[in-house]
Order: C-alpha cells, then sequence, then structure tokens
C-alpha cells in the first residue's frame, strides 16, 4: 500500500492482511489484522522501524522502492516473523544496513531466520542518532517474548511498541481509531498479553514516564490518544470481579443448571456472562475472562470427563492464566462422572481456590436447584459483592 505521513519525516509503510482469519492457528481473527512498519528519515541516516509478515514481503519492498528509501537502520524491536520476516529480502537490498534489537533480539533472528548481517545489540535507554532525529530503545521484556523493546522518537513524542498497545483490525484508515477499538484491543491483549499481565504492568509503568503524543504499535492502527489504551491495560492488568460461566450441554441438563445460576446471579447484582464453548467464538470467552475472577466450569460428562469442548477451553485458559481467584465446577452426568478432578488437572497452572461443586445425575430437580443458589450466593460472598 502506499506509505502515509504519520509525523515530518515518519511514515506508515505497512501491509494490511484482510482476509486473515487465524493468528498462528489458534487466534481468531474477524477483522483480519496489520503489519505495522515504519519509515523514520532523519538528515543524517533513516531508520525502518519492524517489517512485515514473510508473505507480504513484497509489498513491502514496493512500497520502500516508491519511497526511494535508503536504509542505514532495520529497528528489529521483536524477532517473531510477523515483524521480522522480511528482514532477509531487506538485507539483499541494503546489504550494509546494520540490524539493531536487543540481545535476546538478535539471538533469536539468527535462529528463526539464518541470516548473517550487521548486527548491533543495544540496551535499555540506549539512544540512536538520525541527525535531527533520536531514537531511544526501551527495553520491554515478555510483552510478549523475552526478546521485545519499544522505540521512542524523542522530537515527537511518538511510541513505537511493537506488540504492545496492538489490535488485531485491517482498516485503510490507519491513522483513525474505530469506535470498537478497544474491544478489539482487549480480544488481543486477552491472547497475546494475558500469560504476561505482571510484566505488562512493570512495563506500562516504565513508559508511563515518557511523554507520549502518540502510539504506533505494529498490529492495528496508530492511536492518536495515548491515554484510551494505556488506562485500558491499566484496568486489564489489574483483573475484575465478574463471573464467567463456561459451559456446553448435551441433553439439557447443564442449561437448565447454567440458567439458574445466571438467573440467581443476576438477582444478587453481579456481573455474569455465560459462554456456551461449543457454539461461540473462543476469542469471545477468553476476552471475557480477562475482567474475571470466577471462573465457572459447567459442562456435561463424556466417558467419566468433561466434554471435549470444555476439555479444549480450559488448556487454553491453563495457557494464559487469566487473573481468576475461583474456580466452581459444575456438571450433569448419567452413570459416573470425574469432572472435578479433571477440571483441577486441566487447571493445574492457576492459583485458585475451589468453591464446593454441584454435580447432578441426570436433569436437576428443585433439590439440586436449590445448591445451584446456594453456589451463588458463595460467588457473591467471595466476590465481595
Amino acid at each position: 500500500m502506499t506509505a502515509k505521513r504519520i509525523a515530518d519525516g515518519v511514515y506508515y509503510t505497512g501491509t494490511i492482511d484482510w482476509d486473515r482469519r487465524t493468528f498462528d492457528e489458534l487466534v481468531t481473527l474477524p477483522r483480519g489484522t496489520s503489519y505495522n512498519s515504519y519509515l523514520i528519515s532523519g538528515t543524517s541516516a533513516t531508520a525502518l522501524i519492524d517489517t512485515t509478515e514473510p508473505s507480504r514481503a513484497a509489498e513491502l519492498l514496493r512500497t520502500l522502492e516508491e519511497m526511494d528509501a535508503d536504509i542505514k537502520y532495520i529497528i528489529s524491536q521483536h524477532a517473531e516473523q510477523d515483524h521480522s520476516g522480511t528482514i532477509p529480502e531487506l538485507l539483499e537490498i541494503y546489504p550494509e544496513a546494520e540490524v539493531i534489537g536487543t540481545p535476546a533480539c538478535i539471538e533469536l533472528l539468527q535462529e528463526l531466520l539464518r541470516i548473517n548481517g550487521n548486527f548491533r545489540e543495544v540496551k535499555d535507554g540506549e539512544s540512536l542518532s538520525l541527525g535531527d532525529r533520536t531514537l531511544r530503545f526501551i527495553v520491554t521484556p515478555w510483552v510478549h517474548w523475552p526478546d521485545t523493546m519499544v522505540t521512542y522518537l524523542e522530537e515527537d513524542g511518538i511510541l513505537f511498541t511493537c506488540d504492545f498497545f496492538g489490535s488485531h483490525i485491517a482498516t485503510s484508515d490507519i491513522m483513525e481509531t474505530p469506535d470498537d477499538f478497544l474491544r478489539e484491543a482487549k480480544r488481543y491483549y486477552a491472547h497475546i498479553m494475558m500469560p504476561f499481565s505482571q510484566m505488562v504492568a512493570s512495563n506500562l509503568r516504565k513508559i508511563s514516564e515518557l511523554e507520549v503524543s502518540m502510539i504506533a504499535p505494529s498490529h492495528g492502527p496508530v492511536i492518536s490518544e495515548p491515554g484510551l489504551i494505556m488506562d485500558a491495560y491499566d484496568t486489564w492488568t489489574s483483573g475484575g470481579d465478574g463471573v464467567v460461566i463456561a459451559y456446553t450441554t448435551m441433553h439439557g441438563s447443564t442449561r437448565v443448571m447454567v440458567e439458574r445460576l445466571t438467573e440467581k446471579l443476576m438477582e444478587l447484582d453481579v456481573s455474569v456472562r455465560p459462554v456456551n464453548v461449543a457454539e461461540h467464538d473462543t476469542g469471545e470467552f477468553l476476552t471475557e475472562l480477562v475482567d474475571a475472577s470466577v471462573l465457572v466450569v459447567a459442562s456435561p460428562t463424556v466417558l467419566t470427563r468433561p466434554h471435549p469442548a470444555i476439555a479444549s477451553v480450559l488448556y487454553l485458559v491453563n495457557a494464559l492464566r487469566p487473573p481468576l481467584r475461583h474456580v466452581a465446577v459444575m456438571g450433569s452426568y448419567g452413570w459416573g462422572s470425574l469432572i472435578e478432578s479433571e477440571v483441577r488437572k486441566l487447571l493445574s497452572n492457576l492459583n485458585v481456590e475451589y468453591l464446593e461443586s454441584v454435580l447432578v445425575k441426570g436433569l436437576p430437580v428443585e433439590e439440586d436447584l436449590q445448591r445451584v443458589d446456594e453456589l451463588a450466593m458463595k460467588i457473591k460472598g467471595v466476590n465481595g459483592w
């Protein structure tokens, strides 16, 4: 696509992937994505910040050719291929260019891309002069790999953040913030940043000392109101107090219990969101967990164990480690069930307290539903509602 000017001598040179619907064969992308790179021209040198997904290499190279760019520095903020994948092609065109990154990033680039070149390792706080422009590198490990850093253009207050503050949105209005931007940014956070929430919070405090006029991430639109996304990240890393019910049903018994629990929690003014994980987008479920402190796992029994749709999402929950404090198990069975013990195994990474389970043989009767009501009261109590 045609480069877009975002400030004097600063251009967006990214590529847009309108039709991509999954990332890493895991993350759903209902609105596609973009792979953002930025060209900064100073009086003595030009730098390119990040590149693009290898399949989009020709598009980026065509844009740089149209700009007649003479790149001296390739800034690699993160070695993952959707940001670094076009570096080999760039080095063929600009063989004298220096590839700049953290020590961990340089090591990963050499291992992932099998490239040789002029590499320069930078330390936290180190600066690079482009003449009338100064780039300051701020190491932000585990946002979301150990190699990551952000780049601060001091004269303009622009913060280039790679995956930090990103969103998977394909849009021609890359300089405009869509009305529903935070929803997509939250979905992105849930998949990419949530496992590292403590490190994200630490790095958020680190960059909050900067005077930032604009945030330029490597996925999604440029953010002209930095406080919008920084405040959101501050909230998301702090955890929430909502209740998410992950359920599916086979013959209706589990659904009866879920509906009763949902209604009771609503009567108690507890924020609750039931999600049928067999029918809904996994990304929607994971996004809801950003604000949750209680997860209720409600499943019918399949050969004594949780339904496969439930087991699948619990595997992701265990990997992404949302800020949960309590887990409750509900379920129905015919002749026997190991749901409770299996859920604990599936969530072994989580440091949570388990509430008393509600397991029902067959269709729930009123006595069973009273136990569901009691669970609702316990949830209200532990959540401090």
